[in-house]
């Protein structure tokens, strides 16, 4: 742990400022003496690593602004050495792996005990990774099943963050607002999902998104 004389600087990122507080609250708790960051979208959190060191960044993946691995590539093309700990409310085979892939030290759930996420932080600040047995257990899998991916895994992020959107039953401007893009554009992106998926429709998108547990 860190001495006195050299405190542990974490950074904070999610857009729910109750969360941030409990996390807060959570890693001071578990680490004593803790310099705590918080930033409340991808824009602020790499504003933040830009301007002073931090020994560990914990991101959500969905925050307004850049999508969870896009942010989390930029942050690493500037710090490929910053230790990031993913704390996402998806389960570890929606998004475990695309975050893994971006550069993600670790993921944790949200639905966790808190004695996983600070584990999971001792981990990252010892220079190890935190891979859970959930996330292994899929990543094993991917790794098993080679190209026999699914027809979600073929996806961009940014093509698999409209599809969970469309899924949960937002209009194409409702997600063009929510993530700073064109109407058009969104509507280019459901073409694209929808031919890489081989479906006809929003109806079928959405039905299938259920089967897979691709939203909540």
């Amino acid at each position: 742990m860190a001495s006195s004389c050299l405190m542990l600087r974490i950074l904070i990122a999610d857009d729910h400022p109750l969360f941030r507080q409990g996390l807060a609250d959570l890693i001071t708790r578990e680490f004593g003496a803790v310099t705590i960051g918080e930033a409340g979208t991808a824009a602020e959190m790499l504003d933040l690593v830009r301007a002073q060191p931090w020994d560990v960044v914990v991101m959500d993946v969905s925050m307004p602004g850049r999508n969870g691995p896009e942010a989390l590539r930029d942050l690493k093309r500037e710090l490929p050495r910053l230790p990031v700990l993913v704390l996402s409310m998806h389960a570890e085979d929606q998004y475990a792996v695309r975050m893994i892939k971006a550069g993600a030290n670790g993921y944790v759930t949200k639905a966790s005990a808190s004695q996983d996420v600070c584990n999971a932080l001792k981990q990252l600040l010892a220079g190890e990774k935190y891979i859970s047995a959930a996330v292994g257990e899929h990543l094993a899998v991917v790794v098993k099943s080679g190209s026999d991916q699914l027809p979600h895994e073929t996806l961009s992020d940014r093509e698999f963050q409209v599809l969970r959107l469309i899924a949960a039953g937002k209009t194409s401007k409702e997600i063009a607002e929510e993530l700073c893009l064109s109407a058009a554009t969104i509507s280019t992106y459901r073409a694209r999902i929808l031919e890489k998926m081989r479906l006809k429709n929003n109806a079928e998108l959405t039905k299938y998104a259920i089967q897979q547990g691709l939203v909540e």
